[in-house]
């Protein structure tokens, strides 16, 4: 699956459905409340974070939800430079500024600048989840023409999918048995004149398999910003394993009939972090029944995976488990809670990426974008660890001890480094014998130290790299000329 940014994003081409839906939606309601976005944007580099990327022109869609509120994609406007909107019967371009982002859930919330571009508009209400071939409506401005675009289609699938805007979160996705093209991403799926969806993203494999945001989704990223800003999605925290297993059953004594899961891995930092134990086998979550693959019911057209429960709650609200453990029915209840941990294995955008030097070796934090930028400069070295660290940071619990694996990822050559390639794409351990759990933990030793030589060990690698402090120095200063850094 991916999403297709070609000007930015996805428009659904739907098939055909009978009259009798369209007669239901006011289309002239609704496309004075829809958006065409123009965004010129500047991406930042992990491979050479000293730099950015060329600037790039891309389009998507939007659409107006109340309070001068535009809502589209995180995708969408992503290291945005500068944003532009438009409706169908304006002729000019208006600036925006953005409001809200969230990357974890691929929604984002902008506001014109001038008042001139409300004048004469609408806005759309959230309707809720739509029912299986149930059929909708598609607006926005796709590729191949600058006025606003109508397409038809009907749902085809509940489930939880990952968001490829980020490549890690997953949350609730509508499928829709259509063609999605680039240009309308950010646009609203409409039935019975209010919003059901989001379009955003497309299946590679297959034909006409278009994915939508739907309106529980967008309730909850609209609730977190009540307060002004946004905190992102809380993580329950565990691994869990279905109970088909008879003998299993019977061993760890869970009584005939009993739906339910086992929990087989308790993450550190997350929610359920000194609650759940492993062993806990989990019947229940809010009251709802677990089933035996660790589904619940959605409605009732789909089941879907428990943590959907806890998808849809707020940083501080309640999970109330129902738990088997040695024996006798516990209640379990805790606070959901954010998970920092995981931001290194999202995708980032809007930021820079922060690098240290040392005598031409360039340091930084293990992050998805470091491991895309090593995958593509074909580098090979130091492969194995940089991988299983990556997959297993969180996983094994090594965030338990460290902020983060810290990474040599690239060297610029000078005489100085000219020994050190045996150490490229490894993990930093210390400097000096002091620990290294952090990018800002390598920067206070180095500018703290008075050592003549800089002893660096690697993890895994008995053999450390030995480099001369006041050479290296001078080194930075002639290679941040010699290859542009300044």
């Amino acid at each position: 699956m991916q999403i297709l940014k070609s000007g930015l994003l996805v428009f659904v081409t739907l098939v055909s459905f009978g009259i009798h839906s369209e007669e239901k939606t006011d289309f002239d309601h609704v496309r004075k409340a829809v958006v065409q976005i123009k965004v010129y944007s500047q991406a930042f580099s992990a491979y050479t974070p000293w730099a950015t990327e060329g600037v790039r022109a891309s389009s998507g869609t939007g659409f107006l939800i109340g309070n001068k509120r535009i809502l589209t994609n995180a995708h969408v406007i992503s290291n945005a430079k500068y944003i532009q909107v438009q409706r169908y019967n304006q002729t000019e371009w208006y600036r925006v500024k953005i409001l809200h982002v969230a990357h974890d859930c691929d929604l984002a919330i902008l506001e014109a600048e001038d008042p001139e571009f409300y004048k004469e508009s609408t806005e759309l209400s959230l309707g809720e989840i739509p029912e299986l071939n149930s059929p909708l409506i598609v607006v926005g401005y796709p590729i191949g023409g600058n006025k606003v675009s109508v397409t038809r289609g009907i749902v085809s699938r509940k489930e939880q999918s990952k968001y490829e805007h980020s490549s890690v979160d997953s949350h609730l996705v509508l499928q829709v048995d259509a063609a999605i093209n680039p240009g309308n991403s950010g646009g609203p799926a409409i039935q019975d004149n209010q919003v059901v969806g989001v379009a955003f993203q497309v299946a590679t494999k297959g034909e006409n398999i278009g994915y939508l945001i739907p309106t529980k989704v967008i309730r909850h990223f609209l609730k977190d910003i009540e307060d002004g800003k946004y905190d992102g999605y809380v993580e329950l925290g565990i691994g869990t394993f279905n109970s088909f297993n008879t003998a299993l059953r019977k061993a760890k004594g869970i009584p005939d009939g009993l739906e339910g899961v086992f929990v087989n891995r308790i993450l550190p930092h997350g929610s359920a972090d000194g609650y759940l134990k492993e062993g806990d086998y989990l019947t229940q979550i809010d009251g709802l029944t677990i089933g035996r693959n660790g589904t619940i019911t959605l409605d009732k057209d789909a089941r879907v995976d428990f943590t959907e429960t806890v998808d849809n709650k707020n940083s501080g609200e309640p999970i109330r488990f129902k738990v088997f453990r040695d024996g006798k029915f516990l209640d379990v209840e805790f606070k959901a809670r954010r998970m920092p941990d995981f931001d290194f294995m999202r995708n980032r955008y809007d930021t820079p990426f922060d690098y240290a030097m040392i005598g031409g070796l360039l340091f930084q934090e293990m992050s998805r974008d470091l491991l895309g930028a090593w995958s593509r400069a074909g580098n090979t070295s130091g492969g194995s660890q940089f991988l299983f660290r990556y997959d297993y940071f969180i996983e094994d619990g090594m965030n338990s001890t460290k902020k983060a694996d810290v990474v040599l990822y690239r060297k610029l050559a000078h005489p100085v480094n000219s020994s050190a390639d045996y150490f490229l794409n490894l993990v930093l351990e210390s400097v000096n014998g002091e620990p290294v759990n952090s990018l800002a933990d390598l920067k206070k030793i180095m500018s703290e130290s008075k050592s003549r030589f800089l002893k660096l060990k690697f993890l895994d690698i008995e053999l450390p790299l030995i480099l001369d402090r006041e050479e290296s120095k001078k080194a930075d200063s002639q290679i941040r000329s010699t290859y542009g850094l300044e």
